[in-house]
């Protein structure tokens, strides 16, 4: 069976990042943008990486600039953006697509394995999130307007796991 664990992506630095690194941890799997009206959520994300410090759980941020082109930026742009303004210490990767042919293939497994309001066919919006077990199987998917705040409870039952 194929997990989030099987993937890999670049990192904002260009470089390969295996996920398979996370196994064993929850993660929360973000596309993000830093023009977006869900933009401040970005903090969110941040106390939620924070308040889950020290326990088997990460934040992945995939910056992506299909809705709005509202992540116009570089990935030096990017990383200065979310570290300036959020604070931001999760990781974040380089941009990617996460709809249509040139779709990362996390996304695609993301996609496939929890069909939201568009069904397989794609993401919504900036700041869809999915939740990940620590087997790297997909335990949920939420829509943009879910703030980070909202799935800490969801967080701990699958660290309780």
């Amino acid at each position: 069976m194929t997990t989030v664990f099987d993937f890999s992506a670049d990192s904002l630095a260009g470089q390969p990042v295996d996920l398979a690194q996370y196994r064993g941890k929850v993660l929360l799997i973000v596309n993000t943008a830093s023009k977006c009206g869900f933009t401040p959520q970005y903090q969110g994300l941040e106390e939620l990486h924070k308040e889950f410090a020290g326990q088997p759980f990460e934040v992945l941020g995939f910056p992506c600039n299909q809705f709005g082109q509202q992540e116009p930026g570089s990935a030096e742009e990017i990383g200065a953006f979310c570290e300036k303004n959020y604070g931001v210490t999760f990781p974040v990767f380089a941009k990617i697509d996460v709809n249509g042919d040139n779709a990362h293939p996390l996304y695609q497994h993301l996609k496939k394995n929890a069909p939201g309001i568009l069904g397989t066919e794609g993401i919504k919006w900036n700041f869809t999130k999915f939740l990940v077990r620590k087997d790297g199987t997909i335990a949920g998917r939420y829509a943009p307007t879910t703030k980070p705040a909202e799935l800490a409870g969801d967080i701990r039952k699958l660290l309780a796991e």
